[in-house]
């Protein structure tokens, strides 16, 4: 073969390799949560049981983004009056805010693995930075489905005031959310 012919082939090649992959969360299988201080005394911790998104991912570029939309009258701490307190204007509002998003960009990979994602929330009308840790991330071929599949274990904090949800402050709550994303997608192709 002639030089120019076969450094065509190996440009495609590994172009063809590092193409990006698009990803749809399953919403059976995402389930953001939270942990949140009541009154110094426990813990109190949630999740939201409707969530949809997307990501796309190059591992070999070391490139990817994901968005997580949740539903905010989705809201489960296990307990009724606690699920209908939390909608009310006084907390998360959720006739006024339905939904809450998280977008980012995949960084700090590793062998194909990211270490973090650098983005942003969108909760109670209001946008702030916050960096959520990949404590864990795998693809693996669906069994089923027969196309790829990866989740990922992902943790932040952020001071729930800075989003205007100060309820409970006056008597001594701590401002401070830890945040946990449970994620799962499957490759669209």
């Amino acid at each position: 073969m002639k030089p120019l012919i076969v450094l065509a082939l190996l440009t495609a090649s590994s172009l063809a390799a590092s193409a990006p992959v698009s990803y749809t969360l399953d919403p059976t299988h995402t389930f953001p949560s939270f942990e949140a201080d009541h009154m110094g005394v426990s813990v109190w911790r949630g999740k939201f049981n409707r969530s949809s998104g997307r990501a796309v991912l190059d591992r070999a570029a070391g490139t990817g983004e994901v968005e997580v939309t949740v539903e905010i009258d989705s809201i489960d701490f296990g307990l009724d009056i606690m699920n209908a307190e939390a909608k009310k204007p006084s907390i998360f509002d959720a006739a006024k805010y339905p939904t809450a998003t998280y977008k980012g960009r995949l960084e700090g990979f590793a062998q194909g693995v990211p270490s973090q994602v650098v983005g942003e929330l969108t909760l109670h009308g209001v946008t702030k930075p916050l960096t959520l840790k990949v404590n864990r991330f795998k693809c693996v071929p669906h069994p089923m489905l027969k196309r790829e599949l990866c989740g990922a274990d992902l943790l932040g904090s952020f001071n729930r005031d800075d989003f205007g949800i100060d309820a409970g402050k006056p008597y001594g709550f701590a401002m401070d959310v830890t945040l946990r994303v449970q994620v799962e997608g499957i490759a669209n192709e």
